[in-house]
């Protein structure tokens, strides 16, 4: 009977064992995107993690969970749900003002994030519009500050930021007209409600091409072909860009910081392999954006400085809840 007994004791440990020491990840990932369906964060995180999925035992399901203040919501959750690699968060560079307009309590190093990569700013203005440099259309708002309306996205968000930068680059002066978006402000550029629009060349691809929108100047230090046509660089244009540009989207998952260095390593090493493929090369040519590739603590940095820009430039525009200060964001 001893013998039996312990037999069966062994045999229940054997089959005990594999489950208790199984590798991670040995279920299905979720990754819960905060921004909506169809967007920019969303269509990145559907393509990265379709390639991770290739390098992992697992699938890799993801959802949208959206809402709250610069989607906190979404962070949030995954925020609440263990950090064991089986939740990770979709997310970009507008996530970083969460704390300090009240949505969080954390400050985003909470995150081991992962940089797809961001697509470039870019003003652009109506297809009819009187203006076909970016020189013509400073000049213009010299001559009179603070009149000619410029569509931005909302207040802080990085396309606001920008539309700061080359203010403050060129000495000059716009009426900013805040949109919930960036479809929004471009659609408003079209029906001459504003005189300039400030979103991604993602996003004014297609506007462009059709002819809706007339592209000025690109709000990085390269030029950007596009279509047979080069947009020129506003670095080139004016001089001392470089002390407020470029700020860069950056869009992207992450988990949480405090998961164990083995979910970190499987994650880095499936994430590296998806970005090294033609697959995401291709999609990020077509689809005009920028390959970023960072993860770990040099992602970290990156939002680290976007956390802080955004912090107290929001904070000078009077639209925090919370001090930046009292979080730890210290001033850029």
């Amino acid at each position: 009977m001893k013998t039996i007994f312990a037999n069966a004791v062994a045999a229940i440990t054997l089959l005990a064992t594999p489950l208790a020491a199984q590798e991670y990840p040995f279920r299905d990932i979720t990754t819960a995107v905060v921004w909506g369906a169809g967007g920019g964060t969303d269509s990145i995180n559907r393509m990265i993690m379709a390639e991770m999925e290739k390098h992992l035992p697992v699938s890799i399901n993801v959802i949208n969970q959206t809402g709250g203040v610069a989607g906190s919501n979404g962070m949030v959750y995954v925020q609440n749900q263990p950090d064991d690699g089986y939740t990770l968060v979709g997310l970009s560079e507008s996530n970083v003002t969460a704390a300090v307009q009240g949505g969080w309590d954390q400050k985003f190093d909470y995150w081991y994030p992962f940089i797809v990569g961001g697509s470039p700013d870019l003003i652009s203005v109506p297809a009819d519009s009187p203006y076909s440099t970016l020189e013509e259309l400073v000049d213009a708002a010299k001559a009179a500050p603070g009149t000619i309306p410029a569509a931005a996205s909302g207040a802080g968000s990085i396309h606001h930021l920008n539309l700061l930068a080359i203010e403050n680059g060129a000495g000059a002066t716009f009426k900013f007209i805040p949109y919930e978006g960036s479809a929004a402000g471009q659609e408003a550029a079209m029906a001459g409600e504003v005189a300039l629009v400030v979103t991604s060349l993602a996003e004014q691809a297609p506007l462009i091409a059709g002819g809706q929108l007339k592209p000025l100047a690109m709000l990085t230090p390269e030029d950007a072909e596009f279509e047979g046509m080069t947009i020129p660089s506003a670095f080139g244009i004016y001089d001392g860009l470089d002390q407020y540009l470029p700020l860069k989207q950056a869009i992207g998952f992450a988990v949480h910081n405090s998961a164990s260095d083995a979910v970190k390593a499987t994650l880095t090493e499936a994430f590296d392999k998806a970005i090294a493929s033609d697959v995401v090369a291709d999609w990020a040519a077509a689809n005009n954006y920028d390959v970023g590739g960072q993860s770990g603590e040099e992602a970290q940095a990156i939002f680290a400085t976007l956390e802080s820009t955004f912090a107290y430039t929001l904070q000078e525009l009077g639209a925090t809840t919370v001090d930046p200060m009292s979080l730890g964001i210290e001033k850029p």
